[in-house]
């Protein structure tokens, strides 16, 4: 008989943890994914000792309304999917917010374990749970835990392992009014006999009443639910004159007031916690009016400076390995189309971005280790509250942020910004934010010319990004969007130790990354770069009169005010529109860079002012092709994804123009 396979939801507000006990539960053992039909990352592994149980990590939500793609995606998981259990991970300091999401879970019929996260700091805290009667109370399994310490893994998986279907008919009085309409509705359903539907009567009477779109769709085309339709139309009208109150109102009250019951009778607090913690007299001085974004800005300088100390040793390692692989290749094999795509080809192009790895790798390390600490939603709001006194909207520095680690999953997150002309200035000032595509671009040239000053300069380019975002997010609100600003709303963590396990995990994760689409579209534009080097055959290799030699001629003389106006830099910055880590890789085809490095021979082919007016060009050209995509499938036009091209070229010929010839006027250029 064949194995079934056990599947497991993680669920729980953002800040609960969640992550570290995903990682807790499943080591590496995770791959990384969409879920179909959206950009919503999905994240599945393999509980540690048992490859048989499958654990779902579901994005952060605070509630199932479907506000959002994100609930969306969490709560279809759970109606629609059925796991077979759901682990709902709360925070033990902030029961009074977690358990909303826990009730509505509850009124869905899911299988639940409660997994009370963060006991370390309940403790630390003087808050007593008693953990029995809070299980016997909500009548399912409650387990404490520390998935940053690795505490109360074992006990839960244990449970796991025992943790049988519950059949609860848990459900909240939301009062007589409000009780007869759902009893008269759910009479209905039970009478239509619709046993295709994924969830119980009395649930699917709630979203009725509570005219829950998503859940409607899928009971549209029913007709044996006409009826019960069109008395929920009716009563939604004569409760809100009869109660005063509009239903989700209510419905959001009564949900409380059973926690606040809940609460009373399985939570003891030795102080107040209004008292100053720890994280409050940190951020006195982290958040201060004056302080706070200095300090958030030498932040950001230290991580680019710890990224090229660590990296730039490793990096240099890997460039003499692939020197030498590009030696023996071509003692080993004769002159030829063979030796020539083998040292040219795939070790000049795929060598000279592979060995910007350990950069990669060490920014994502700080960045995961300032994100698990607490400090980058600090970031968040130090930056929003600057940032909206410029025309900004506060909750879209939330996709912005999110740009830094890659612009297509950043545009796709402005689907959560309700007013539609502040999503479409987010959208278009989103390509300005230094996706982690162009590091290897500006990895490149800091390394040939910048040596001493690595950090700064890669520090001032992602800085350069943030000020043109907000220039020109200033000048769309004034010409384009006019309107109010909405302001931020954000929940700030307190603040933690980052859990070395997820820590890293994460950094893997970027690489690996990072890696995939080195073996994907680098390796297919390196293949056809490479191609139209050698082509038509014969003539010098990426020579004036090869195929991109004369693509490149072409485009050249638009780029030689900007310092650039050779073939090989038109080439690459073409071929980078499909990938910004592609601009490297064909400098490196076309270069033919296997011989000696590709550093070292940009160092000898540019200038530093050339090279800076270059990577100032790179932050700021032409969205690649999956961003452009993006645009397009978020405004629902071409019209505003060709608008993106346009202006992000333009402006980004003219700051080059504006580095280069000013560079000139100084004296730099020598």
């Amino acid at each position: 008989m064949p194995i079934t396979t056990e599947v497991v939801a993680l669920i729980g507000n953002p800040n609960t943890g969640k992550t570290s006990l995903f990682n807790c539960l499943t080591g590496a053992k995770q791959k990384i994914g969409n879920w179909p039909g959206v950009t919503v990352e999905k994240k599945e592994g393999t509980l540690s000792n048992n490859k048989n149980t499958n654990i779902v990590d579901l994005p952060g939500t605070y509630s199932l309304d479907t506000c959002s793609a994100d609930e969306l995606v969490a709560r279809n998981f759970i109606l629609i999917d059925k796991p077979d259990t759901v682990i709902n991970v709360v925070d033990a300091t902030n029961l009074k917010r977690n358990l909303y999401l826990t009730i509505q879970l509850l009124e869905m019929g899911a299988n639940l374990i409660l997994a009370l996260n963060m006991m370390d700091e309940a403790k630390n805290n003087k808050i007593n749970i008693d953990i029995l009667k809070l299980s016997f109370l909500l009548k399912m399994p409650v387990v404490p835990t520390t998935a940053r310490n690795n505490h109360g893994i074992t006990e839960l998986i244990n449970v796991l392992k025992l943790n049988k279907p519950q059949n609860l008919n848990f459900h909240i009085n939301y009062g007589e009014a409000i009780e007869n309409v759902l009893q008269e509705i759910e009479n209905i359903l039970i009478s239509s006999n619709l046993p295709f539907l994924p969830f119980s009567t009395r649930f699917l009477a709630l979203k009725m009443l509570e005219n829950d779109n998503s859940i409607l769709k899928m009971i549209e085309n029913t007709s044996e639910l006409k009826n019960a339709l069109a008395i929920c139309e009716k009563s939604r009208k004569e409760l809100l004159t009869l109660l005063g109150e509009k239903l989700d109102t209510i419905f959001i009250e009564k949900r409380y007031e059973y926690i606040d019951t809940l609460l009373q009778q399985t939570v003891k607090v030795e102080k107040s916690l209004a008292s100053i913690t720890t994280s409050d007299k940190i951020d006195k001085i982290i958040l201060n009016k004056y302080a706070g974004l200095p300090i958030y800005l030498l932040t950001m300088l230290a991580i680019f400076k710890f990224t090229f100390t660590v990296s730039t040793p490793l990096s240099h390692c890997l460039e003499i390995l692939l020197t030498w692989l590009g030696n023996w290749i071509q003692n080993l094999i004769p002159d030829g189309l063979l030796s020539s795509f083998l040292v040219e080809g795939l070790i000049g192009g795929m060598g000279a971005i592979i060995v910007f790895l350990p950069t990669i790798l060490c920014l994502y390390l700080a960045i995961s280790l300032l994100e698990n600490s607490g400090y980058m939603s600090r970031g968040a709001y130090i930056m929003d509250r600057f940032m909206r006194s410029i025309g900004l909207e506060g909750k879209s520095f939330i996709p912005l942020v999110i740009g830094f680690g890659c612009n297509v999953p950043a545009i796709l997150a402005t689907k959560t910004l309700e007013n539609p002309k502040d999503k479409m200035i987010t959208i278009l000032i989103t390509p300005l934010m230094s996706c982690s595509a162009r590091l290897p671009v500006y990895a490149l040239f800091i390394s040939a010319f910048f040596s001493q000053h690595q950090g700064l300069i890669l520090f001032s380019l992602y800085f350069l990004g943030i000020v043109l975002a907000i220039i020109m997010a200033k000048i769309f609100r004034v010409f384009f969007f006019p309107g109010d600003i909405t302001p931020l709303v954000m929940e700030l963590p307190p603040y933690r130790l980052p859990a070395i396990k997820s820590t890293f995990i994460q950094m893997w994760q970027e690489g690996s990354s990072f890696l995939k689409k080195v073996g994907t579209i680098v390796f297919a534009v390196v293949i056809l770069a490479w191609a139209l080097s050698n082509f038509p055959w014969g003539v010098e290799y990426a020579g004036p009169n090869s195929l991109i030699g004369k693509i490149g001629s072409f485009i050249a003389p638009l780029l030689a005010p900007l310092g650039f106006g050779t073939r090989e830099a038109a080439s690459a910055l073409l071929f980078g529109t499909v990938a910004k880590e592609v601009v490297v890789s064909t400098l490196g085809v076309l270069y033919s860079a296997s011989q000696g490095g590709l550093v070292n021979v940009i160092s000898q082919t540019w200038t530093p002012l050339s090279s800076l007016s270059f990577m100032v060009m790179t932050l700021i050209y032409v969205p690649c092709a999956a961003t452009i995509g993006a645009i397009k499938t978020e405004t629902g036009s071409w019209k505003w994804a060709a608008f993106s091209v346009l202006y992000t070229f333009s402006l980004a010929w003219i700051i080059a123009f504006l580095v280069y010839q000013g560079g000139l006027l100084l004296g730099w250029g020598l």
